[in-house]
């Protein structure tokens, strides 16, 4: 207000005076949300950057299964990732980890047809087309050894547990054999890290995780609905794991792939990034000592060392350049941690 002044009696009460008159009396507590008390504000957004995560993950996990009690799994998964999108976009501009990574870096068409090529049509069509149509064939109601009696909870982890050795081993792979690396570079090319770049993979890239991840799932006998499920998480947490936004995870980054653990996964320093390969779960990180996470900020100038065109078209052609047998094996090398 024009001319206003807040003068204290004690007591945890203040005059709001305005040209000599009383205009009202309010408490301590009342000024604090007038003029917004700081200290409350940031343990409010200290214990929502708790919170955000496994709240986010919950309601998609949610809206899978009421997708598939609907008999509508797709429908749901699609409505969800979208709106998951939408709200991480929002958190991303209201609680960045890194406000420089808020700025454009010119390759968001990139971005978006890397996702439309291989994560759109690659992973939805094959991954998830194949996934539900042959498991619902084959193993419709569980075969091979899958303790289909089991909980459909369990099922759902021992799933991801499957998966993930598959998912763990193409990662590192592409990490420590310089041919892979070269299709793998342009994931790890990226400056920054938001929602938006979670499709940013080589499509070749992409289906060497496809063939050595899914065939296990085949193998073990897992029904469609396991399909769904073990899709639909990793699509989740893939993008959760991407965001720019500040949360806390506490032990949760011994369990999952969260945004603090996969940032030192993006660092320039090979003994920083070559690891945290899981997917979904740190489960082979932590048995095979790869998990790196350490009580302190990761780096916020990402990316790798070697050139990368900035365009589409260049980064799909570019792991096949004679000059990238040459790559730098610096990158490729493993680190012990």
């Amino acid at each position: 207000m024009s001319g206003g002044r807040l003068v204290g009696l004690g007591c945890g009460r203040t005059h709001i005076l305005c040209g000599g008159h009383v205009l009202s009396t309010v408490t301590s507590g009342e000024i604090g949300a007038i003029i917004g008390d700081g200290r409350e504000r940031n343990f409010a957004i200290y214990v929502l950057s708790f919170l955000l995560w496994p709240v986010i993950l919950s309601t998609c996990i949610y809206m899978t299964a009421l997708g598939l009690a609907a008999d509508h799994a797709a429908l749901y998964f699609n409505i969800t990732y979208i709106c998951l999108a939408l709200g991480l976009f929002t958190l991303e501009r209201l609680l960045p980890h890194e406000r420089k990574w808020l700025r454009n870096d010119g390759q968001m068409l990139a971005d978006l047809a890397h996702t439309l090529l291989n994560k759109g049509f690659v992973q939805v069509l094959v991954v998830v087309g194949l996934a539900i149509g042959v498991a619902e064939v084959a193993a419709s109601k569980g075969g091979g050894f899958w303790p289909a009696h089991w909980p459909i909870a369990f099922q759902i982890m021992l799933g991801l547990v499957i998966a993930e050795a598959g998912l763990y081993t193409a990662h590192r792979v592409a990490h420590e054999w310089s041919f892979l690396w070269r299709f793998h570079a342009v994931h790890h090319s990226a400056p920054r890290l938001w929602f938006f770049n979670t499709g940013r993979f080589h499509v070749v890239d992409t289906v060497t995780s496809i063939l050595l991840s899914q065939p296990l799932l085949f193998l073990a006998g897992a029904p469609s609905e396991i399909f769904i499920w073990v899709t639909s998480i990793t699509a989740f947490i893939g993008m959760l794991t991407h965001c720019n936004i500040e949360m806390r995870f506490g032990p949760l980054n011994y369990v999952f792939n969260t945004p603090a653990v996969h940032r030192w996964h993006h660092s320039r320093i090979p003994a920083e990034g070559n690891s945290n390969y899981g997917e979904n779960l740190m489960l082979f990180d932590v048995l095979l000592r790869t998990f790196y996470c350490p009580k302190r900020r990761p780096p916020a100038n990402i990316g790798i060392n070697d050139p990368m065109p900035t365009k589409f078209l260049g980064q799909v052609a570019h792991p096949f350049r004679k000059d990238q047998s040459t790559l730098a094996a610096s990158r490729t090398a493993i680190d012990s941690h």
